[in-house]
This record gives C-alpha cells, structure tokens and sequence, in this order.
C-alpha cells in the first residue's frame, strides 16, 4: 500500500481550529456550509472547507447561533 505524504504546515494542522488566527486545539469537527450558514463572520484559514474543526469557542459560538433551528427541529419529532 503507497502512503501519501501531505506537508504539514500551520494552515492546515488537523488539532487546531480552522478558524483563522486561532491556535486552540480542536473540539468538534462539522460541515463547512452548515457552519458558514449559522456564523458568517467566522474567517476560514483555508477558502471554502468542505469540513471545519471548530475549537471549545468556536464551537460554542456556533450553538448559540443554531440553537433555536435545533429546538424547533426537535419539536417536529417529539411528542
């Protein structure tokens, strides 16, 4: 099997946030659209992430913008 290097610089490091000039570890990783849509002042260090790795903060950030989508989400199927 042929293994695939990738350069590693500090754009593109997988234990931190994508979100740019934050260099705290990772907490979640999410859809890039979905989290584009809840929080569009969020700047990318890549353009257009397909997935984005959110830190505790972010991540954070991000709830609060979706949560009353995810409570009436939740209304349709509780009964």
């Amino acid at each position: 099997m042929v293994e695939f290097r990738r350069k590693k610089d500090e754009k593109d490091d997988p234990d931190l946030c994508s979100v740019k000039d934050c260099q705290e570890p990772l907490k979640r990783k999410l859809s890039g659209k979905a989290v584009a849509k809840a929080v569009p002042d969020f700047r990318w260090k890549v353009k257009n992430p397909k997935k984005v790795r959110l830190c505790k903060e972010h991540y954070k950030e991000y709830k609060k913008a979706t949560k009353d989508e995810r409570k009436l989400e939740r209304m349709s199927w509780e009964k």
